[in-house]
């Protein structure tokens, strides 16, 4: 069983930068996939990056590519996500998701990753 805490939301004006930080416990980090997912007031949750379990592969929802950095450090069981030039579009409730590394599908579907963080909030002003 793997708990994934979140940390790192804020309010914060368009234009300015925002780290977020999920740590793991409870399971062998560096067996599994790691995602980050938003969801906006009223609406779905959706796919934001994901990292494969050495990190040598990123994937981006394009609201994300040029402006989010997925990031991880396996001897600290940590996954980042740096965002720049923040808008308003982006406020939302920001999820830290697990998957085994064994698993299949695409990145980008929740319903791959068996593990969920209980989330941070980001609020962006104009």
């Amino acid at each position: 069983q793997v708990q994934l805490v979140e940390s790192g939301g804020g309010l914060v004006q368009a234009g300015d930068s925002l780290r977020l930080s999920c740590e793991a416990s409870g399971g062998t980090f560096n067996n599994y996939n790691m995602g980050w997912f938003r969801q906006a007031p009223g609406k779905e949750r959706e796919f934001v990056a994901a990292i494969t379990w050495v990190g040598s592969n990123t994937y981006y929802a394009d609201s994300a590519k040029g402006r989010f950095t997925i990031s991880r450090d396996n001897a600290k069981n940590t996954v980042s996500l740096q965002m720049n030039s923040l808008t308003p579009e982006d406020t939302a409730v920001y999820y830290c998701a697990a998957r085994h590394f064994l698993g299949s599908g695409s990145f980008k579907l929740q319903s791959r990753y068996a593990y969920w963080g209980q989330g941070t909030q980001v609020t962006v002003s104009s």
